[in-house]
């Protein structure tokens, strides 16, 4: 039976900065030449912002093209960065305050906010919607639907009420069709479609495979007389560090006497004995973070990956039919640690790439690689192609002299040195043999500054219908217990932050891989870092996930 279908102009996949700013620029320039331009944006969430998570430090450049009224329209820009504290953390109750001057300038944040990425994203739906696209939360893309020449045709939502056994509930409903003239994948990292597409039309070839970060964050209510509301507060050294791991944390100061804080761990660690969410704990446990969390409550918790890999990882954003934008394609500036404003602008260029194909009656479904000369000739490219080697440079020389590398190239060469760094190996396959790793002893959490991962769980808000189909899918069911346990001693149970895997005693006491879908906080650490690259993260029915009130 043929499924229901609707046409559109221009289907984007994904209510993020990315995928809304497009829409926002689409309709802008829709209503200033007359040439109309129907929109629609599916987003798996339960609504706009349910699954966005960044730190996070907002440059503006972006959103004052976008919208430069946008402080009159009420965006939820409240708190501008005061001052940075940059500290090098040297064991768990030690550390290096770094001057300002030693820093990369592009760790600088005058001029920029400390916001709820979430919020923004609500507000962004808002401006597209009062400008006539059409945002549909609660339905997940599912498929991706082709012409038969293998032009993008646009995408199928997946089907609601079906079992875990594949038969239909009473609740069944079919997935819809969305046909578009151009279909714009903006996902975020990792996405599901996009690493379909990349694959289908080989859009990584000659590139670095992408690079990886997971951050884990909380927000805490905290004390009056600790409260500095716009400082913003980086880390890096312990306690990755003792284990030879790369990343760094985050304390920043918001408004209502709240803070934001979390743990990036780089997802090329070596040892599968590493935990992130439990070295997320030890960090709070240092003095500099400690002091300020003591005395507070903890309100918020979840989890997501960044693509940090940068220019040499960024691959073909084109293909017949539609592009790839934000981080879906990975257009995230490690340098800056910021991927919100390079993922806006990403999008506003191809909705005035797609706008213009539109409007000149240009043959639909072309490959748009006018889109590529002007990614090309943007602040935004020019910005990732100065600061490309900073990630590489971190991860041959860790975060301490890859950090006096990038002060180098980009403090006093601007970004120009006639090289360009390579960073060819993938995350995945950067873990050695757990034998060959020392373990490391995580202490239990105190229930005041570290918690264990159910209660965590719990305030993300995560739920998933419990009979459907799961959604991290295997593709070979034997591969955890019979090759990933006794050589890397199945690290699945430490790298996911919610507790999605367990290695369980069956009757007979023989070990059994157990995954417990509905504690996915869909940040795809599990897609990315399994060592036999066997886990597939799939959607899920739409609703599902998390539902971040404010991340």
């Amino acid at each position: 039976m043929e499924r229901e279908s609707m046409e559109f102009d221009v289907v984007i996949v994904g209510a993020g900065p990315a995928g809304l700013s497009a829409a926002c620029r689409i309709r802008q320039l829709s209503l200033e030449s007359g040439n109309d331009v129907s929109v629609c944006v599916v987003e798996k969430g339960s609504e706009v912002g349910a699954h966005i998570l960044s730190g996070a430090v907002f440059e503006p450049t972006a959103l004052n093209e976008l919208f430069p009224d946008w402080s009159d329209k009420g965006a939820p820009l409240h708190t501008k960065v005061s001052h940075d504290d940059i500290c090098y953390m040297t064991s768990a109750e030690k550390g290096i305050n770094v001057p300002g001057w030693a820093v990369p300038k592009t760790m600088h944040n005058e001029g920029n906010y400390i916001i709820s990425l979430g919020n923004l994203c609500r507000w962004l739906a808002e401006q597209a919607e009062e400008l006539g696209a059409e945002i549909y939360p609660g339905f997940a893309a599912a498929e991706i639907l082709y012409h038969e020449d293998g032009r993008v045709k646009g995408i199928a939502t997946g089907d609601m009420g079906v079992a875990e056994d594949g038969s239909h509930k009473d609740s069944y409903a079919e997935g819809m069709e969305l046909h578009a003239k151009y279909t714009l994948f903006s996902e975020g990292c990792r996405g599901h479609l996009g690493k379909q597409l990349i694959e289908q039309f080989q859009l990584d070839a000659g590139k670095d495979p992408q690079h990886y970060g997971l951050g884990i964050k909380e927000i805490w209510k905290i004390a009056d007389d600790k409260h500095q509301q716009g400082k913003v507060f980086h880390s890096t050294g312990w306690p990755l560090s003792e284990s030879g791991s790369f990343g760094g944390g985050f304390l920043y100061h918001v408004e209502d006497n709240q803070v934001s804080l979390g743990l990036i761990t780089d997802l090329g660690y070596s040892n599968p004995h590493l935990s992130p969410y439990e070295e997320f704990q030890r960090f709070k446990q240092h003095p500099a973070v400690k002091s300020v969390l003591e005395g507070g409550e903890r309100l918020s918790y979840g989890a997501r990956a960044i693509a940090k890999g940068g220019l040499q990882s960024l691959p073909k954003m084109t293909f017949p039919g539609g592009l790839l934008i934000g981080c879906d394609a990975g257009t995230l500036n490690f340098a800056k640690i910021k991927g919100s404003h390079t993922a806006m602008k990403s999008g506003m260029i191809a909705a005035e790439t797609v706008h213009a194909a539109i409007s000149q009656e240009q043959k639909e479904g072309q490959e748009l690689t006018e889109y590529t000369t002007a990614f090309e000739s943007s602040w935004l490219y020019k910005e990732l192609k100065a600061q490309r080697n900073f990630g590489p440079a971190q991860h041959k020389w860790g975060n301490l002299f890859g950090s006096a590398y990038a002060f180098i190239d980009i403090n006093i060469f601007n970004g120009n040195l006639p090289w360009t760094l390579q960073d060819s190996k993938p995350d995945h396959a950067q873990m050695l043999p757990a034998a060959e790793c020392k373990k490391i002893p995580y202490a239990k959490p105190d229930g005041v500054i570290s918690f264990d991962r159910p209660s965590s769980v719990f305030l993300s808000n995560t739920n998933h219908e419990e009979d459907q189909p799961c959604h991290l899918t295997l593709k070979d069911a034997s591969i955890p217990i019979s090759y990933n346990l006794p050589l890397y001693d199945e690290p699945a149970q430490r790298y996911c932050p919610a507790g999605v895997y367990e290695v369980v005693n069956d009757e007979k006491g023989e070990p059994r891989f157990q995954i417990n879908g509905q504690n996915c906080v869909h940040c795809k650490t599990c897609d990315i870092k399994d060592p036999s690259q066997n886990i597939v993260w799939v959607t899920p029915e739409g609703l599902g996930g998390p539902n971040y009130p404010n991340m």
